[in-house]
């Protein structure tokens, strides 16, 4: 049974402008920071496959577009077309965010308290940073180069899934 969280709380947009929380998604989340012109665009396929593999067992991927890079394109309808045209992506996606600064979105002011496996915590560094969230509201941090399907990523998502 999942629990909520202080994370699930927190206001969100989707990118088609509704409202909502991470409530609407219980069980495990991999929440990534995206970008439509980055190199590690490709981790779009992997993301798509984890999302098919664990869907149906409590699992999605959520897909939060950010330009503070300046990597992204510049509308909302650009990105959903992009995703779904070169990725096939099926996963939720949200209005572009801020991830770093003053004014970053209040959900990635919560994710960067968290530390990676080397423990270090703070800003993102850039696109494709995953935080895994499990039910219980724990937060597993990796950093962008670290791919989707990597054994280290499969393992949390699998140890937060229920049979």
């Amino acid at each position: 049974m999942a629990t909520t969280t202080a994370l699930d709380e927190i206001p969100l947009t989707t990118i088609d402008g509704r409202e909502t929380t991470l409530a609407e998604w219980p069980g495990a989340k991999l929440i990534v920071n995206v970008a439509s012109r980055c190199g590690l665009a490709p981790q779009y396929e992997q993301l798509e496959q984890l999302q098919r593999t664990y869907g149906d067992r409590g699992f999605t991927v959520l897909g939060f577009p950010s330009n503070q890079f300046l990597q992204e394109l510049g509308s909302s309808d650009a990105i959903q077309e992009y995703c779904s045209a070169t990725w096939g992506v099926t996963f939720p996606m949200f209005e572009t965010v801020r991830v770093n600064g003053r004014k970053r979105h209040p959900l990635y002011a919560e994710l960067v308290k968290h530390p990676d496996a080397a423990g270090k915590a703070g800003r993102v560094t850039w696109n494709f940073e995953k935080f895994l969230v499990t039910p219980e509201g724990d937060v597993h941090r990796f950093r962008p180069t670290t791919l989707p399907d990597a054994p280290e990523v499969i393992e949390k998502i699998e140890a937060s899934l229920s049979d």
